[in-house]
């Protein structure tokens, strides 16, 4: 996979895709309405920038019954998983209250073993 400096930092430019990126590669896998409850915002929105870390490609998902999962793209050049895991470290912080709520969420869909 290949993918341009410009493209991974304007994908990341925006609070709302970094801090998504940020928690998947703190929680490995999240499914949106995972994401929705620890961002704490609506679902239009979270999608919408599901989608456009998607088309970046700095995601992948898969789908288990009525959930869909999303991770970090596996292929990502190691220089963006570098980026990634420098800022996580760097700024965990920032994610404290995310992490918080996400933790306190009820009824969190169950991942099939095989899959994860």
């Amino acid at each position: 996979m290949s993918l341009l400096p410009a493209t991974v930092f304007k994908c990341l430019g925006d609070e709302t895709r970094a801090r998504i990126m940020l928690m998947l590669c703190a929680q490995g896998e999240l499914c949106v309405c995972e994401l929705i409850w620890a961002l704490d915002d609506s679902q239009s929105k979270i999608s919408r920038h599901l989608a456009q870390l998607r088309a970046c490609g700095l995601l992948e998902n898969r789908r288990q019954d009525q959930w869909i999962y999303y991770r970090v793209h596996p292929e990502l050049p190691q220089w963006v998983v570098d980026i990634l895991q420098v800022t996580l470290e760097a700024n965990r912080h920032w994610l404290s209250q995310d992490e918080k709520r996400l933790d306190q969420m009820g009824g969190r869909p169950e991942r099939r073993a095989a899959c994860c």
